[in-house]
């Protein structure tokens, strides 16, 4: 390792001093990217992490962190760049936690994150299986179709700033004046959304920070969490509240829900089950293949907005239920060995208590969804105990740009 320096005075209370010194610059060759899109290196076995940093590349880093198992730092300069680094196009990129890759040819964002995927799978579950490669986004940028933009209340000596928390703080925010994930459209509204405010805060000043809402649908654009907006995925209208959660890239929705819709029908089911249904996005997009499909929801609002999605659509075999975490599968009529469970559950992933009740039921076929590929294959160790096992591993990028992606795994009954 280098040699070793005193911490700098301006250091942390807390900062651990070994085995850099606070703001000490290293030099090390990047071998891979982390989950959290840090690229990752080693110094005589100790591992050092690198925001902004590419794999193949040489950089000069400043430590700001070490662990008891590896030290975190801020790229100052990249001494051999990676033939996949490309310009940013954002001139607050690096700056904004918003994004992390930038700086990454997209073709190598793929693969990267088809690897990670790859790796996650060993390393929490101990299974050697086949990834997909990821499926790209029809759209790199001017995909996402909801912005939420934050402020805080100006402090002494910090001014008001409307956007996104700063890359590796918790608390700070970066000023965004236009995004370059969301489209013309929406950029026009986050820009007249930002004068207002900052117009509001002279006259009316806030008592405390907020969050902003510019959200795109089929209608246009609105800033209202509570109303109610339309999307169409496929041949599909969905209606729901604006500030609620709907899949935020239209572009890929299509072939994102008919992978879902095949592979559950692909098992044999004449059933579906929608397990965290929402307004009734995998339900209803895959009701035309089934006999019977139910979707069921702990949100009572999300279950009349699916009821009214089907009848709009006029989708007479769809059914949802106002479910109970404690007996979510007890209002499912039709037996489990016919049926295909899809499961969408939040980041935090599924309980053991709901993954139970799953293994219960006994479906012949389980297609987990999840925007969280770490709690997905905790969760997977469940099921895998339960009786099932892997057929197919399929990443979606819902998210370009950024470290996110969307993970599909088909499980079959053994």
């Amino acid at each position: 390792m280098s040699e070793k320096k005193n911490p700098m005075s301006n250091a942390p209370r807390n900062f651990r001093p070994e085995p850099y010194g606070y703001h000490e610059e290293i030099e090390l060759d990047i071998e891979t990217l982390t989950n959290m899109g840090q690229g990752l290196g080693r110094i005589d076995d100790w591992v050092v992490m690198v925001r902004f940093a590419l794999p193949g590349e040489r950089v000069r880093a400043r430590v700001y962190r070490n662990d008891k198992n590896f030290s975190e730092a801020d790229l100052v300069e990249v001494i051999k760049p990676s033939p996949q680094r490309i310009i940013p196009p954002c001139p607050v990129f690096t700056e904004c936690g918003g994004c992390q890759y930038q700086h990454f040819e997209y073709s190598s964002q793929l693969e990267w994150k088809t690897k990670q995927v790859k790796e996650l799978l060993w390393h929490m579950v101990r299974i050697e299986h086949p990834v997909l490669p990821a499926i790209a986004s029809p759209k790199q940028y001017g995909y996402r179709s909801k912005l939420t933009p934050h402020f805080e209340v100006p402090r002494k000596g910090r001014p008001m700033t409307i956007g996104f928390l700063k890359a590796g703080t918790r608390s700070r925010h970066v000023e965004v004046e236009q995004c370059p994930l969301i489209s013309d459209a929406m950029n026009e509204t986050l820009t007249a959304v930002r004068a207002e405010t900052y117009a509001r805060q002279e006259t009316k000043p806030f008592k405390k920070g907020g969050t902003l809402l510019i959200r795109e649908h089929l209608d246009g654009v609105t800033t209202d969490p509570k109303e109610t907006i339309r999307e169409r995925v496929g041949d599909i209208t969905f209606s729901f509240i604006a500030g609620e959660f709907f899949q935020n890239n239209p572009s890929i929705l299509p072939v994102f829900t008919s992978y879902v819709r095949d592979k559950a029908r692909d098992a044999g089911a004449k059933y579906l089950v929608d397990a965290y249904c929402g307004s009734g996005l995998f339900t209803l997009t895959a009701a035309q293949d089934f006999k019977q499909v139910v979707g069921v929801e702990v949100s009572e609002q999300s279950i009349e907005y699916a009821k009214r999605n089907a009848e709009d659509n006029q989708i007479e075999n769809a059914a949802f239920v106002l479910g109970d975490a404690a007996s979510i599968f007890e209002q499912i009529e039709f037996p489990g060995d016919e049926s295909a469970v899809v499961i969408d559950p939040p980041r935090k992933g599924s309980s053991e208590d709901f993954l139970t009740q799953l293994i219960a039921f006994g479906p012949r076929s389980v297609i987990y969804v999840s925007c969280n590929p770490a709690t997905q294959m905790r969760d997977l160790q469940v099921l895998l105990g339960g009786g099932y096992e892997i057929e197919e591993i399929q990443p979606f990028d819902l998210f370009p740009q950024t470290r996110h992606l969307e993970c599909v795994v088909v499980l079959k009954r053994v």
